[in-house]
């Protein structure tokens, strides 16, 4: 399936005038951080630059080419990250939600509608946070539509799914030269085995999420893991 601005169009028509369209990565990840990528559309917008697909679609080379494609092609873009401290201080809806709103004030443009990937907005905080902000949410929230499958369907969906793989793929790299042996530079932190074999021998590490409950280590290494003290 290839995907179009035929839906993110028909919300335009509507009398909006800006569209964001976000996308996550690493949610099921071990390591690292959650990432949301954020492209901003008019109806003046070109039709996507070819070849953007959902990302994991796509070779890391596919990707790596139409990174700065979609970057001239956006009115504008940007990725957020929420940290896997966060992950294990708010969990990991909340820490979507931060990654969600540090990607939205990128843009420098409040949209009128936030489209998003998947069936559950994590976006707007729950009523009994309304009056309690998080770190990092933005000042004025917009409304929210969730559709599935829509980095499949909807083009800049897509295109904000390959800008934030790409910028979450090089942040395990580089987090693989500080902290190696759990192979995240090919696995970027997701449960490999090789990643799962070093987890049985070596335990975690400062980047792990040790409030989850991580494949071959104990209750004990979690919870002496939990100070994130660097190796």
């Amino acid at each position: 399936m290839k995907p179009t601005l035929r839906f993110e169009r028909s919300l335009l028509r509507e009398g909006r005038t800006h569209l964001a369209c976000l996308d996550e990565v690493g949610r099921g990840a071990l390591s690292g951080p959650v990432s949301i990528g954020a492209v901003l559309i008019s109806l003046e917008t070109r039709t996507a630059p070819q070849g953007v697909r959902d990302s994991k679609l796509l070779t890391p080379a596919a990707r790596l080419r139409l990174v700065p494609r979609i970057q001239r092609w956006a009115l504008a873009y940007g990725v957020g990250h929420a940290s896997s401290d966060e992950i294990d201080e708010f969990g990991i809806m909340a820490a979507l939600r931060l990654a969600g709103h540090r990607a939205l004030g990128m843009l420098g443009t409040v949209p009128d509608l936030v489209l998003l990937d998947g069936n559950h907005d994590y976006l707007t905080p729950p009523e009994q946070l309304s009056l309690l902000p998080e770190p990092g949410a933005a000042a004025e929230m917009p409304p929210v539509l969730t559709r599935i499958k829509a980095d499949m369907r909807c083009a800049a969906v897509a295109a904000a799914s390959i800008l934030a793989k790409t910028e979450r793929d090089a942040l395990m790299v580089g987090l693989d030269a500080v902290y190696p042996g759990y192979g995240w530079a090919e696995n970027k932190g997701y449960s490999a085995p090789e990643h799962l074999s070093a987890l049985a021998q070596r335990g975690p590490c400062r980047e792990h999420r040790v409030s989850w409950r991580l494949p071959g280590v104990d209750l004990d290494s979690r919870l002496t893991a939990a100070v994130k003290e660097a190796p």
